[in-house]
Parts: structure tokens; C-alpha cells; sequence
């Protein structure tokens, strides 16, 4: 959404908090194919809740990941999500583009709850208020971001030797590569991506975003539910959480403390669903590496009663087959859906 004027493809690089994943997408007749894709692990606790707290270490790594691939582009797409990023559906009076991007910073103000001054701001005009049924007011989709959090994350960037020409939001990624992917349906579909510290949810319909929210728990909090209930090692717990066959304790030792983490989870996801107030959702697509915690697609589908599917970024978007993504697979939905983007994109 934030971003400046030019139009060469990018690499879209997805900062988190344990892993940077970057792809980088080539043009062929009308979709796209995967020219490179790979990924970094990130040092435990260089970034926390979304805050880069060890730049140098996250520039290391991005430093790193081009370093070990090869990347044509010199120019990078990254996102953003968490507290610091708020994204709203508002209406206005119907004016002229000149006549709202004059105003946009006053309407602004009056529904983000950060200093005016404090923030970067971009919009989108959903529907531009011209039918009977409108009166006279327009739905604008208002972004707006910490100038803060978007310096730390293009100066780490600048620091492993990038260029920063867009900076998107997180759950429009999200829905960027699901399109690519799936097309545009008037089916009711939330967008799940389940990182380690963080689920982006974004509820789409008709190729429009009808809601957003980032809920503050992901993977790690199995991590750290295994490591405290069955004294874990942390690279223990993160195998154990998968399912997978650990030295010293049975899958019946596991299982409950998954599932109790599951349904705090699913609780959080409920209540994210219930402020949307949907009539109906027709489908769940899950993506991110919490989705493959053992048991949990199965116990979504369980608690919402729709079709729950893994998200596979690959669906159209082609991949040569000589190229081992392994977990990739369903870990990089949002740095393909920025690699779709193109510098002075809104």
C-alpha cells in the first residue's frame, strides 16, 4: 500500500520472526513462474511481536539469503502487520480524488489512534459513492502505518544492501497471492496465515478485503507450552509440535498440551470472526508455519464447519520442479503475494 513511482518487478522478502523468505517472480505470457525463492533463519529474539530488536542480526540474515541465491532484482517489497499497523473501512462524503487526497490526513484523524504526525499513510477508494443506495457518502480503505516500525524495517533492508520500493500490509500479501492463485471468487474465504508470533486474518469476498486483523499468538506459543510442560529443549519442542516422534515421551504425552495451546488459539480466531460478523464464511485457506501444527487444520474445520485448505502458492503460479522448496511450500504465501507488487504500486 505505501509505496513509491516506478514499475520493474521486485523481490518480495517476508521479515519474520524466525526466518526471512524472499521470492522473486518472472513474467510468462499471462501469469507468473518462480525464478528464485529461498530463505533464512533469523536468531532467536531479533525480532519480537513484529519489533526489530537485533537489526543487525535480521540484516545479516537478508544479507545472507541473497548471498546464498540468486536474485536478479535489487529491489525489495516487504510488509508490515501488528500493533503498529491499523487498517479501516471508512465513509466519507462523496468528494473528487483531489478533494480526498487533500483531506485524507483531517478523516485520518479521526480513526487512528497514533499521532497524525507519527504515521504513513496510504488509501484505496472502494466504492466511490456514485450509486442512489450510497447517499452521498464513499468507503474508502484507510491504511496507516508507524513511521517508526517502516524505518526499522527499510533501514535493515538498506543495511544488508536493498532497495525498499514498496511496503505493504501483511493480510494484503496475503490476499495478493491467494488471487494469483485461486482467482477472484464471490465465495466468502478467510485468508489464515499462521507465522510464530502472529495470525494475519483477512476475510475476502469478490477480490475486496472485507475485514483485517492480526491476532498476537502463533507457533511459538506451542513451543513454549512443550517446553514447559515436558521440560523440551526448544528444537525438541519445535519437532514434538509437528507430530513427529521425540526421544522420551509418547505422542499421548504431546497430544493434550497441543491441544490445549489449539483451543486457546481457535478461541482467538473465534472471537476475530464473531467482531467481523459474517453471515457466512464458505471456506478457511491456511498458510504459515503454525499450519503445520499437528491436529490444527482438522480442529478449524472442526470449530467453524467449513472446508479447511492448505494454501499452495504454486497453484498457478509456477515452480520448477528441480527447485526444493520444502517448507516453503506453505510458509511463503506472503512474500510471493509481495513479489506480484511493482515499485508505485497502490
Amino acid at each position: 500500500m505505501l509505496g513509491f513511482r516506478k514499475s520493474k518487478s521486485v523481490v518480495g522478502l517476508d521479515i519474520g520472526s524466525t526466518a526471512v523468505k524472499a521470492v522473486e517472480l518472472k513474467k510468462v505470457g499471462k501469469g507468473f513462474r518462480v525464478s528464485a525463492i529461498a530463505s533464512e533463519p533469523v536468531p532467536p529474539d531479533s525480532i519480537v511481536d513484529g519489533a526489530i530488536i537485533d537489526g543487525g542480526a535480521v540484516a545479516d540474515a537478508i544479507r545472507r539469503l541473497f548471498t546464498r541465491t540468486q536474485f536478479h532484482s535489487n529491489q525489495v517489497a516487504a510488509s508490515l502487520s501488528g500493533r503498529a499497523v491499523i487498517v479501516k473501512r471508512i465513509n466519507v462524503p462523496t468528494m473528487t480524488g483531489r478533494e480526498l487526497a487533500d483531506s485524507i490526513h483531517w478523516e485520518a484523524e479521526q480513526h487512528v489512534p497514533f499521532d497524525i504526525q507519527d504515521v504513513s499513510l496510504d488509501y484505496e477508494v472502494l466504492d466511490p459513492g456514485t450509486s442512489a443506495e450510497s447517499r452521498g457518502t464513499m468507503e474508502v480503505l484507510l491504511v496507516a502505518a508507524k513511521k517508526e516500525k517502516v524505518a526499522d524495517y527499510t533501514s535493515v533492508i538498506s543495511q544488508a544492501g536493498r532497495e525498499t520500493v514498496v511496503v505493504d500490509v501483511d493480510a494484503f500479501a496475503l490476499q495478493n497471492a491467494y488471487e494469483a492463485n485461486y482467482g477472484v471468487s464471490p465465495d466468502v474465504v478467510v485468508l489464515l496465515n499462521a507465522g510464530a508470533c502472529a495470525i494475519n486474518v483477512n476475510v475476502v469476498s469478490n477480490g475486496r478485503s472485507q475485514f483485517t486483523r492480526d491476532i498476537s499468538m502463533g507457533g511459538n506459543a506451542y513451543t513454549e507450552a512443550l517446553q514447559r510442560e515436558l521440560n523440551l529443549p526448544f528444537d525438541v519442542a519445535e519437532f514434538a509440535k509437528k507430530g513427529l516422534p521425540i526421544e522420551g515421551h509418547t505422542p499421548e504425552d504431546v497430544k493434550p498440551v497441543v491441544q490445549a495451546v489449539t483451543e486457546n488459539v481457535l478461541l482467538e480466531i473465534q472471537k476475530t470472526l464473531d467482531f467481523f460478523r459474517a453471515d457466512r464464511i464458505d471456506a478457511i485457506v491456511l498458510s504459515g508455519g503454525a499450519s503445520a501444527i499437528e491436529g490444527f487444520p482438522e480442529a478449524l474445520a472442526a470449530r467453524f464447519n467449513v472446508p479447511v485448505e492448505r494454501f499452495d502458492p504454486f497453484r498457478q503460479v509456477t515452480l520448477d520442479p528441480s527447485k526444493q522448496v520444502g517448507d516453503l511450500a506453505y510458509t511463503s504465501a506472503i512474500a510471493l503475494g509481495l513479489a506480484l507488487r511493482r515499485a508505485g504500486d497502490r
